[in-house]
């Protein structure tokens, strides 16, 4: 099997100061959509248990990452029930269905792009904590740079098993969402979410 590319390899553009301006304006919008991709990323990996349960490596590996996400989860309300932040529902971002626009429909091509498709999350996921807790609280800042990690093992777990299951070098596939996915982060986006694009400017 190939060796991994680093995470700052594998994504083509760091997040605009732009949208980390938006996000430090934002606190509430911020936290409630990160709760609930901790939730939609638990729901993936259970998804993906459920429907390939004939790939042994995919069930101990999504197992493990749907309960990282979902005490990730836990986590993030505490914060918004500390704060008084009030649980609300958001509209969903454009960021994750736009990526999986481009999955093929044959199999194992579409578990392939799938997988990829989570690598990218888990890896701007990642470059977004980074990017945002030197301007956060000391609790805000504690929390996301401990998540670093997690998030870091997510994106090469999802790679590693798109290699394992791929009829062919996914490298192609791995370039055509990275050209997508960088698009996506730096084109206007008209709602601020944790992996929105640009923000619009105010009238």
């Amino acid at each position: 099997m190939q060796p991994l590319p680093e995470l700052d390899d594998f994504l083509l553009c760091k997040t605009p100061e732009e949208w980390i301006q938006v996000a430090l304006d934002e606190p509430e919008i911020l936290l409630i959509d990160h709760a609930n991709c901790e939730k939609k990323a638990a729901s993936t990996a259970l998804r993906l248990m459920f429907r390939y349960p004939e790939h042994v490596d995919l069930q101990y590996k999504m197992s493990r990452l749907a309960r990282e996400e979902l005490r990730h989860f836990e986590q993030v309300f505490a914060i918004m029930q500390a704060r008084g932040v009030v649980y609300q529902k958001l509209g969903p971002a454009r960021y994750a269905s736009a990526l999986r626009s481009g999955v093929r429909t044959h199999e194992p091509a579409t578990l392939v792009d799938i997988l990829i498709i989570g690598a990218f999350i888990e890896a701007r996921s990642c470059e977004r904590f980074a990017a945002l807790a030197p301007h956060l609280d000391e609790t805000l800042n504690k929390f996301y740079c401990s998540l670093l990690k997690s998030e870091h093992r997510h994106f090469q777990d999802y790679l590693r098993l798109a290699m394992q299951y791929s009829e062919e070098p996914i490298a192609e596939r791995v370039s055509f969402f990275a050209e997508m996915e960088k698009t996506l982060i730096l084109s206007p986006d008209t709602d601020f979410r944790f992996h929105s694009g640009l923000p619009q400017p105010k009238d």
